[in-house]
């Protein structure tokens, strides 16, 4: 459904110079910033090992073909690489990334003033920094994973308004 909608151009192949029409797949909508960080209208989801887009929209929506609306709402262009990883896939990729997945990625420290919870990473050198922390590369890969796997959901409210308001700026 998603690319069903787009409007189409035409396009002249430099080869024959044949015209042909085409779907216009730069064509691209996105959510504003205030909409997306809404807590009446999007709700806080951690996605689950194994769950899909289409898992999910169907679990969430009843309709799994509204896939691309969560992917939409949370900016995730390439579901390959912005979607979160089965364990499956995450420690196939570890491995395939890494010679050494329990090697030295990089350091972290502690930050002293603003939010003591967020951690500075300080590099692969803890020469100035004696206590870092050492964060290995298993270590560093499953934050980022962590990262991905929080996502917001468009309350199923307003899914209807969504899709109704997405169909007619794509057609603009």
């Amino acid at each position: 459904m998603y690319f069903d909608n787009f409007p189409s151009v035409e396009y002249t192949n430099i080869d024959n110079g044949d015209p042909k029409t085409v779907t216009n797949l730069l064509r691209r909508i996105s959510v504003r910033d205030p909409v997306k960080s809404n807590a009446i209208i999007m709700n806080k989801h951690n996605v689950r090992d194994g769950e899909t887009p289409e898992s999910l929209a169907f679990d969430y929506y009843g309709d799994a073909s509204l896939h691309w609306v969560i992917l939409l709402t949370n900016n995730i262009y390439d579901r390959y690489h912005q979607w979160p990883k089965n364990t499956r896939q995450f420690l196939a990729y570890v491995n395939d990334k890494y010679t050494d997945p329990n090697g030295l990625h990089h350091y972290e420290i502690d930050q002293s003033s603003g939010d003591t919870t967020v951690k500075i990473n300080i590099g692969t050198d803890k020469t100035s920094h004696a206590a870092a922390t050492t964060v290995t590369n298993i270590e560093y890969e499953e934050s980022e994973q962590d990262k991905k796997r929080r996502i917001r959901l468009l309350d199923p409210g307003y899914v209807s308004v969504f899709v109704s308001s997405y169909l007619q700026l794509i057609k603009e």
